[in-house]
């Protein structure tokens, strides 16, 4: 399943620079769980090139994130935010108990789910 994961996530950041032909059968390999049998029926090519395909695709994915880190900093940049997420709303729970303004508090919680979201 993390192997799934790591190559979805590879994927959508360095997908793009894959040519139309490894993208469309890397998706259905990837994301549409088909086998390489169906691939490969699908595709007018053997089973074999669609395995060779997908291995070079795999390839060439973590090539890119070997050299620009996009999804590391990207996972590094969510675990961050998650963290701040998570003492901002401890700090508002505190807050409550004491009754005290936490107007800002909430407007950065406010954000920080936005900006969740948006990675």
């Amino acid at each position: 399943m993390e192997k799934i994961f790591e190559q979805g996530l590879l994927y959508d950041f360095y997908g793009e620079l894959l040519t139309e032909h490894q993208r469309r059968i890397y998706e259905e390999a990837v994301y549409n769980d088909m086998s390489l049998s169906e691939i490969a029926e699908e595709e007018g090519i053997s089973r074999q090139g669609v395995h060779d395909l997908i291995k070079r695709c795999d390839k060439i994915l973590c090539g890119y994130e070997e050299k620009l880190h996009l999804a590391a900093r990207f996972a590094e940049a969510k675990k961050t935010v998650l963290e701040a997420l998570k003492l901002t709303e401890t700090e508002i729970s505190n807050r409550k108990k004491e009754e005290a303004p936490q107007d800002g508090l909430l407007e950065i919680e406010e954000l920080l789910n936005r900006l969740l979201e948006e990675l």
